[in-house]
Parts: structure tokens; sequence; C-alpha cells
């Protein structure tokens, strides 16, 4: 048995890009090196032979003529000859044996003064044989020079007197194919060398950048089954540990969420089971027990009923407002007044102490009815955890053109480290309390959903055994003072 190699892996990805690499490389040193070898070294001769007779050309009336000459002959390996229209030679030097143009007679080089006056000023040739020939006229100049293969180089040049001179150059092309042989074995050594060292560099790289992501990409099958407690390796290069960073959190996210939707299953079973036995219950009663049909029982019905309406319309309020189908409808009104008009509602309906200590009379610009939804939530979660006293404090203050709203309770406050977690969906800090049990866990990610809706601030201050402070902060549109207001109304 042996296991396929699967072709999308990333550890055969980046040997073969490696091993690619390493082979271009190796092409490209056999193209230049051996095949093109012969090529750039007479490029470079000719520009080198044609560079020298500009430079000569550009300073032939310098005084120092004589010293550049020895120059550029001695560094370019170049012979020069510089002579007249009748071959007489002004300059000479010869910096190579067995130079071609320093076999030439003064006739020779008349000749070829007229042959390159009739092409313009400029002749360039290259020998492949012992034999230097030129075309004058229709008829072609021949001499046997027995010289290696070389190249000539033919300027005329005017002074500044109009006299015309030829600037005569002669370079050697000596053969590349030994060269070139000895390039051919050593690439050949090289070649084999670089092979072996660039696949054992393929196979370790490749296996050593491949390895955290394999791991990261096991690790994420398991965290796709549902294995929240799986964790990933933050090793390797930078961008895979901070990958393995976020996939942490994300399944620290996912735990996190599953829990809560347990949290859900058995928060929802729990409310709607009670009101609905205590609703099947009281109506049995009332139709098999003569004499119970009552107020009082009926009340307990009309009770549960309202229960499990308030539960089923949290659920929907929140997720029409997290999944964004749910618009807003901001305008003018006064906060302060429709805090007092719930209150008064509070009253009228419980046995707590609710006081409400305002200064002004706040407008703002907001959806009224979901600004009343998250006021009703923080008195409600007040009610459900203050203390034995049952007060609830409800406090307006200004700053810095916002108003703030405090929800004050004497519960037992809640620990520092879940103060983070309350704001989530169906949690509850005591899940042993009493009147805890009777929410839905949704009244605060209702509140924080509205608020973030309206880009408004919210938080909680809390102290263990000293209840707790929830908060939430809208722009002013206006400030209106409570007298003028008390004027208004009378």
């Amino acid at each position: 048995m042996f296991q396929r190699v699967r072709s999308g892996s990333v550890k055969w990805k980046v040997f073969a890009y490696f091993a690619a690499f390493t082979l271009v490389i190796l092409v490209l040193l056999w193209l230049f090196q051996v095949f093109l070898l012969d090529f750039f070294y007479r490029t470079i001769k000719v520009n080198e032979i044609q560079s020298s007779a500009q430079d000569i050309a550009e300073h032939i009336e310098d005084p120092d003529i004589k010293a550049r000459l020895e120059g550029i002959a001695q560094n370019n390996q170049i012979c020069i000859i510089v002579a007249d229209s009748l071959g007489n030679q002004i300059y000479s030097e010869d910096a190579t044996p067995r130079c071609k143009i320093h076999w030439l007679s003064n006739w020779d080089l008349a000749v070829i003064f007229a042959g390159t006056v009739q092409r313009g000023g400029n002749y360039f040739e290259q020998f492949e044989d012992d034999t230097y020939n030129i075309e004058i006229n229709g008829e072609r100049y021949i001499k046997n020079t027995a010289s290696p293969e070389a190249m000539i180089y033919a300027r005329i040049v005017t002074l500044s007197s109009g006299q015309r001179l030829l600037v005569l150059l002669n370079s050697m092309i000596s053969p590349v194919d030994s060269t070139v042989q000895t390039l051919r074995i050593q690439l050949t050594c090289v070649t084999v060398v670089m092979l072996i060292l660039a696949l054992i560099l393929a196979l370790f790289l490749s296996k050593k950048i491949s390895k955290p992501i394999v791991g990261i990409n096991e690790a994420a099958k398991g965290l796709a089954k549902g294995n929240y407690q799986v964790r990933f390796q933050a090793e390797g290069y930078q961008e895979i540990r901070e990958l393995a960073e976020t996939l942490n959190y994300a399944a620290h996210e996912l735990a996190k969420v599953e829990n809560l939707q347990r949290d859900l299953v058995a928060n929802i079973s729990h409310d709607l089971r009670t009101p609905l036995t205590m609703i099947t219950g009281y109506s049995e009663v009332m139709r098999d027990i003569p004499g119970e049909n009552t107020p009082e029982n009926i009340q307990i019905i009309i009770d549960e009923a309202t229960r499990l309406t308030t539960l089923v319309n949290d659920v929907l309020d929140l997720s029409k407002l997290q999944s964004g189908t749910l618009d807003l409808a901001p305008e003018k009104f006064n906060l302060t007044e429709s805090i007092e008009e719930i209150l008064q509602r509070y009253v009228k309906l419980t046995d707590y102490e609710i006081t409400f200590h305002a200064q002004e009379e706040v407008i703002v610009n907001a959806d009224e009815l979901k600004i009343s939804q998250v006021v009703y939530n923080l008195i409600n979660n007040a009610l459900t955890y203050t203390g034995p006293d049952k007060k609830v404090m409800v406090e307006q203050e200004l700053c810095e053109g916002k108003v703030r709203i405090l929800v004050k309770d004497t519960g037992e406050g809640i620990p520092a480290d879940k103060l983070k977690d309350i704001w989530e969906r169906y949690y509850k800090v005591d899940k042993a309390h009493k009147r805890a049990q009777m929410g839905t866990g949704l009244g605060l990610s209702i509140v924080k959903t509205i608020l973030e809706l309206h880009g408004g601030a919210y938080g909680v201050e809390s102290t263990e055994g000293a209840g707790s402070t929830f908060w939430f902060e809208l722009d002013i549109v206006n400030v209106l003072p409570l007298a003028e207001q008390e004027e208004d109304s009378q």
C-alpha cells in the first residue's frame, strides 16, 4: 500500500517551486556562459573598438593625443594607425602581435582611406579567415595578411584646418572554444552539485514551511467537526502565528456561543415549561372542579400567558435587531418625560420603591419606542437583582452635550470577571438566583443592540455586595429647565 501524494499539498507545491527555480537558474547559467558566450564576447569587442574610435576622433587635436593613443591601445589591446589621404602614418600604436593593419603599406592605407570616404566616413569589417578585402569602385581589393581572426574599424576625421585623417583600428578576436569547453565541464559539475543541494534545500524548506500549515489544517478539521477545545499551535512564520492566534480566538468564541446556546435551550425550556404547566394546570382545575372558576385563577392564567408573550417578543425583537431587518425611526422627543411615564407604570404594578432624579428636561433625537425598550429592560433587570429593600434608583446626568441615564440596584453585584459577558445573549450571572430564573436572558443583549444602532455608549459598574449601576448615553438636542416645563404645563 502506498499513500497517494495530493497534488494540491502545500509541501509538494513549495518543493516544486524551489526545484523549478533551481532549474531556471541552471538553464540561464548554461545559456549565458556556454551557448551565448561567443556572441556576447564579439558584441563587447565591437562596441569597444567603435567607442575607442569615437574617443580618438574627439581628441585628435589635443596636445596629449600621443599619450591618449597609448592608453587606449594598452587598455583595450587595440592597434591604432592615424594616416593622411596618401597613406602616410602620423601616429601608430602596436598593442598586439601579428596585427593586421601594421602589415599594410602606405598604398594599402590610401586604398582604405578612399574606401572609407566612399562608405560615408565609417567602415567596419570582421575577418573570419586570413584575407582582408575591400570593395572600391566596383572592384574588390584583396590583401592576404596571414593573421588570426580580427576586426578592423576605419573612420574619417576632419581637423579644424580642413585636413582629413584616417583613424584605423584593429582588434583581435581570440578563439573561445577552449574557454567554452572549460566552462562546460565546470558547469556540468556545478549543475550536479546545485541539483543535489537544491533538492535537499527544497525538501527542508517545503517541510519547514508546510508543517505549521498542515498542523493548522488538521486542527481546523477538528474545529469544523465541533471540537471547540482544539488549539492551534502558534509557530513558524509571523503570518502563520497570527493565523493560529486568530483561529484560537475563533474556537474560543465558538465554544462560548455553544455554551450560550445550551443555556438558551435550558432557559427557554424552563421559561416555556413553567407558564405552560401553570396555564394547563389551572385550566384543568377550573374545568374539572366546581367553584374554581374564580378571578384569581383566571388572573394566574393571564399572567402566565403574558410571560410567554414577553419571552416570544424578546426573541423576535433581538432577531430583528441583529439581522438588520428592523429599521430605526428617529425623532425628537422628551427623554426625561418618557422615562417618568415608564416609571409611573411600574409604580402601579409593583411594590418596589423606584425613584427618578432629574434636574432638566432633555430632548434627544432617537427612536422613542426602541429607547423605551432599553429603559424597560434595564429597569426589569434592576428589579430582578435588587436587594431585599426592593429599591431601584434611576438618575439623569448631563455632561459635554450628552445625557446619561443610570439605573441602580442594591443587589449582590456582579463579579469583575463576568462584567464583559453580561451583554451576551442568554447569559445569566447567577443561575441560582430565584428571581433571575424568571428572565429570558435577552434583555441586556437587546439593550446593547439598540444602543449600538443609535451610536450611543453604554456600560455597567458593579461592586460585589453593593449593587450594580447600568448606564447609557445619547446626544442632546435641547435642554429645558424643569421650572419652564412646570410653567408651560400650568
